[in-house]
This record gives structure tokens, C-alpha cells and sequence, in this order.
């Protein structure tokens, strides 16, 4: 993986503008692992995607990141302080795509963990169950009871209760999960943390920052945009406090 540039970040993003929340992620890896293809990067699990966006997070802004929550017992608008480190813990396995098997209530099950392209296809759907169906039908690979082939359709609730929970076993980067506490009424519970999407508004708020940066020293001294991009943060950090001044 490689450090992008402010010119090659700012492309990624104003792609990214048109582009569903998944295919986002994917564009930033994609200029970031010049080693792999698109469709190489979409057919990684969620959670070896998602690591490799930690990652990329990490090279850009640095390991420390800020994010809000509101308490859903009363209200109170929380900052939490997390790090990169932090939400790669040690204590989850590493993040792995290869095929597993599940044995439950007599079935025999071979599966994969859900990828982009999964999630992209299932969220196609207007009805969120059927959403989960596809997505089940797409990572079952073959499921036995005795030595009888089955559908998924003949799968009892619990034996796709069990698929689930073993997926995220299987990918548990693909679903962190934050165990927040308020100080204000003690209220506890755990939120989903989002690293495609929160990596998206953080170099939108750049985006939006390095812009006004272009104009003010374009507007001051004439530079060309590509020109003032390729300044290091600190020397057109000089520039502006001249401006400025």
C-alpha cells in the first residue's frame, strides 16, 4: 500500500461523489494497491477490505481518530477517542477469505465470508430480508443434511442464525464494534463502527479544507492548482500564513 497524494486523493474523491458508499471504498484501495485490480480488491472479505481502509486511514491523517455518538438513553452527544491500533485489535484473529465449514441441527455447510460485490448485489434488493437471503445464497457454497444436498430455502431459522454468527467469526474485522459507556446517565451499549464510511467524511471535510487552501494561494500569487498540490502541508501552510498576515 501506498501514501496517495493530495492531487491523487483529491481524484479519488471527486469520483467518489457519484459513486455508492461501497464502490468508495473500494476506489480508495484501488489507488492505494496498485498491486491489485479492482475486482481483486471486491471479491476481498469485508473484514480483509476493511483492514487494508484502516490502514490506508493510518498513512494518511495518522493512527489517532475522533468520532461522536449520541447516547440512545438520553441524548447526550459522546466524543470518543479511538486509535487504528485500537480497533485492530490483537485479540481479533486476522481477517481471512477462505472457504470453512459449519456442522448444525444434522447440516453440513460449506461457506465463505461475504465480500463487496455480496453486499453491493444484496443491497440491490428493496426488502431487507431478501437482502439477507441473497446474501446467504451467494457465501453457501453446498449444505448437506445427512448426506441428502439441500437449498438454502429448506434451512431452518437457527441454522441461519448459526451461519451468521460463524461468518463473523470467520471475518471479525468485518463487523468492530464500539462498547460505549455515558457518563452523563451510565447507559452502556456497543455501536457499529464504520471505517468506509467514516474514512469518506473525513476526506470529504479535506476535500473541502485543501480546495479553499488552492483557491486562496491560486487567487494570492496566480499558482496552478496541480502546482499548489504539490506542496508539502507545511509550505503552503507558509504561504497562507503570508496571505494571511
Amino acid at each position: 500500500m501506498r501514501v496517495l497524494s493530495a492531487a491523487e486523493l483529491l481524484e479519488v474523491w471527486e469520483r467518489g461523489l457519484t459513486q455508492a458508499p461501497i464502490v468508495r471504498a473500494l476506489s480508495f484501495l484501488e489507488a492505494a494497491c496498485p498491486e491489485m485490480t479492482f475486482d481483486q480488491i471486491a471479491v476481498l472479505s469485508i473484514g480483509q477490505r476493511d483492514a487494508r481502509l484502516l490502514a490506508l486511514r493510518e498513512a494518511l491523517f495518522g493512527p489517532d481518530l475522533e468520532a461522536v455518538a449520541n447516547c440512545p438513553g438520553c441524548g447526550q452527544r459522546l466524543e470518543l477517542n479511538l486509535s487504528t491500533t485500537e480497533l485492530r485489535s490483537d485479540t481479533r484473529p486476522e481477517p481471512h477469505a477462505e472457504e470453512f465449514t459449519l456442522s448444525v441441527a444434522n447440516y453440513n455447510l460449506r461457506l465463505r465470508p461475504p465480500n463487496s460485490q455480496d453486499v453491493l448485489s444484496a443491497g440491490s434488493l428493496a426488502d431487507p430480508a431478501e437482502g439477507r437471503e441473497q446474501l446467504l445464497q451467494r457465501c453457501l457454497l453446498s449444505a448437506e443434511c445427512g448426506d441428502v444436498p439441500v437449498e438454502l430455502d429448506h434451512l431452518s431459522a437457527e441454522v441461519a442464525e448459526a451461519v451468521a454468527q460463524k461468518m463473523a467469526e470467520a471475518d471479525p474485522l468485518a463487523d468492530i464494534r464500539l462498547f460505549i459507556s455515558c457518563p452523563a446517565c451510565r447507559h452502556e451499549w456497543r455501536a457499529v463502527f464504520d471505517i468506509a464510511s467514516f474514512l469518506w467524511s473525513e476526506v470529504e471535510g479535506w476535500a473541502g479544507r485543501i480546495l479553499n487552501e488552492v483557491h486562496t494561494l491560486a487567487s494570492a500569487y496566480g499558482w496552478r492548482e496541480r502546482d499548489i498540490l504539490a506542496l508539502s502541508p507545511m509550505r503552503r501552510q507558509f504561504y497562507l500564513d503570508m496571505v494571511w498576515a
